[in-house]
């Protein structure tokens, strides 16, 4: 058998001493081809000579291990003793850094830090008056160290199968780069620092909810993993959570209804989100034993029917949120286009199964996720209330609501509303001495039943009332 091994030429000089004869590499030709060395290695001759002599056997050894380093895989192994296959040699170590962030899942943590972060900012200017900077630093470094700490002990517990799947087939504990005991310990160094962070910083029930999380996603997630399709209901509740741990982090209720739609948000996001994912690598989930929809759905019914199905619950939550007035109608009609176009793609999927359907839903849920978080705070109630300065918290307050300024003033450039309205056009809700006037950071569009737009002031002052249409108790 006869293996083709393209490799640079410092692990050439690794793999085989440069010192050594001609005449004891007479099976090894090197040619220069685009800056790589292109090694041919006959492997019947190269063993054949191995116990010649004290020399042959050291340069048997350095070509052995030359050898091994080559990727061979099942169909490999049931070629012809002629045939030809070429392979590339594994990707060069990491450093400790990557296998750590790797470990902890960084870009998973990150993401846990910005819904924590969208649940503080969510709370508005009169809360935030009353909260600090190291409260803000202690909710989301806290619960950035706790979902570090779950993602750990996640892998501790899958080696054995993550090492069968390609797409995790090269994490740290697979491979080696860390020890099965450097991981547990930095699990729990993580956990722990990140409890602490979150008992000194906040709230009980904040630190409850993110250590709570960590036995949530390091046990009863990993544990039906492989035994039940549950495992992704329960691992959307993990999700859901980081946002109302801000909340309450920042000092609102967990039952406030702001703190039941930021959860739900979460929560049903992942399902589009993870459905979407399981069905791309459904082949690779079943090669590690894992329990999933897709794996158990070979057609794509059932995903495509639950992709489209959570699609809508996520679609009804603007309108939840308006009635319930915690934003603004536009938060509603914003989230009509953007909702619509999450269930096309999910309906493209449903009438094609397919990878390339699929990572077009995986891939809209990226950007819908901080498109809807912005436009939740955007439309925010809680960010319209007024907080006079001996309120004001100048280490945070002040920051968030420079921020927020800017962006509702570019979103106010980009209303189509906006337009329609000019300098001397007041609107207003009410009649009489309940007439209240809407300030300019609101939105002209109201769906209450007393609204009326006043033109002109003084003297020339007209009133514009929005009637009901007399028709509708008719209906």
């Amino acid at each position: 058998m006869t293996s083709i091994l393209y490799i640079s030429g410092r692990q050439l000089r690794r793999s085989i001493c440069p010192k050594q004869s001609s005449t004891s590499f007479q099976h090894i030709i090197c040619t220069n081809t685009a800056r790589r060395r292109r090694i041919i290695i006959n492997h019947s001759s190269l063993f054949s000579s191995s116990t010649t002599s004290n020399d042959d056997e050291k340069n048997s050894s350095r070509e052995s291990a030359a050898s091994e380093s080559i990727d061979t895989n099942d169909a490999t192994n049931n070629d012809n003793n002629d045939s030809t296959t070429t392979t590339s040699l594994p990707s060069p170590p990491k450093s400790n850094i990557s296998n750590l962030a790797e470990l902890s899942k960084a870009r998973l943590s990150a993401l846990v830090v910005s819904t924590t972060a969208f649940g503080f900012m969510s709370v508005g200017p009169t809360a935030l008056a009353y909260t600090s900077l190291p409260t803000f630093a202690a909710a989301s470094i806290g619960t950035a160290l706790c979902a570090s700490s779950a993602a750990t002990f996640n892998q501790v517990i899958e080696i054995e199968r993550d090492s069968k799947m390609k797409r995790t087939g090269n994490r740290p504990l697979v491979n080696g780069s860390v020890s099965k005991q450097t991981a547990i310990g930095l699990g729990c160094l993580t956990g722990s620092t990140g409890g602490i962070l979150l008992g000194l910083g906040t709230d009980p029930i904040t630190t409850m909810l993110g250590v709570g999380n960590i036995g949530l996603y390091a046990g009863l997630y990993t544990y039906l993993k492989p035994r039940s399709e549950i495992n992704t209901w329960v691992g959307a509740v993990v999700g859901a959570i980081p946002p109302v741990m801000g909340w309450t982090a920042a000092g609102g209720s967990i039952l406030d209804p702001e703190a039941v739609l930021l959860g739900s948000t979460l929560f049903l996001w992942q399902f589009p989100h993870f459905f979407a994912l399981n069905w791309m690598y459904r082949t690779d989930y079943k090669r590690g034993g894992f329990s999933m929809v897709a794996v158990n759905d070979p057609n794509g019914d059932r995903t495509a029917s639950l992709i489209k199905r959570y699609g809508v619950y996520l679609a009804s939550l603007p309108f939840l949120s308006t009635a319930l007035e915690v934003t603004s109608p536009m938060f509603a009609v914003e989230g009509i286009l953007l909702n619509g176009y999450a269930l096309h793609v999910a309906s493209k999927f449903d009438k094609e199964r397919s990878n390339s359907n699929a990572r077009k839903v995986f891939l809209t849920s990226l950007w819908y996720l901080p498109c809807v978080m912005m436009l939740f705070l955007l439309h925010s109630r809680r960010w319209h209330e007024e907080v006079t300065n001996d309120e004001k918290d100048e280490t945070i307050l002040d920051s968030f609501q420079k921020l927020m300024s800017k962006i509702q003033a570019k979103g106010k450039e980009l209303c189509m509303h906006e337009a329609l309205v000019s300098k001397e056009v007041e609107v207003s809700i009410g009649e009489g001495e309940n007439k209240t006037s809407l300030d300019g950071s609101k939105c002209p569009i109201s769906m209450t039943k007393n609204a009326q737009i006043s033109m002109g002031t003084g003297k020339e002052e007209v009133t514009l009332p929005l009637e009901e249409d007399p028709t509708s108790d008719e209906r």
